[in-house]
């Protein structure tokens, strides 16, 4: 079984920092992107960032372009979102995902706050 696990949510004040980890376990693929989404109250899940398996490949939304940053620890099976510079508007619920391409499995999610 798949499982997605999140932590490092939280609040902060604009213009500050924090990291998301999202450690997974259950898995039996080759090729994934995994990466995390993120929806503020009355909106539409968003994608945020993601990052390939097979090149280490990764996009990011135009709205967190160069404040925030992607990256996985194979050996520990964890993928991690470095989030600096934060806004306001960065405030969400976060969830991390894995896209197989034939299934997508989410993780619970983490509540990120960003004061103004």
């Amino acid at each position: 079984e798949v499982q997605l696990v999140e932590s490092g949510g939280g609040l902060v004040q604009a213009g500050g920092s924090l990291r998301l980890s999202c450690a997974a376990s259950g898995f039996t693929f080759d090729d994934y992107a995994i990466g995390w989404f993120r929806q503020a109250p009355g909106k539409e899940r968003e994608g945020v960032s993601c990052i390939s398996s097979s090149d280490g490949s990764t996009t990011y939304a135009d709205s967190v372009k160069g404040r925030f940053t992607i990256s996985s620890d194979n050996a520990k099976s964890t993928v991690y979102l470095q989030m600096n510079s934060l806004k306001p508007e960065d405030t969400a619920v976060y969830y991390c995902y894995c896209n197989t391409g034939r299934d997508i499995y989410w993780g619970q999610g983490t509540q990120v706050t960003v004061s103004s």
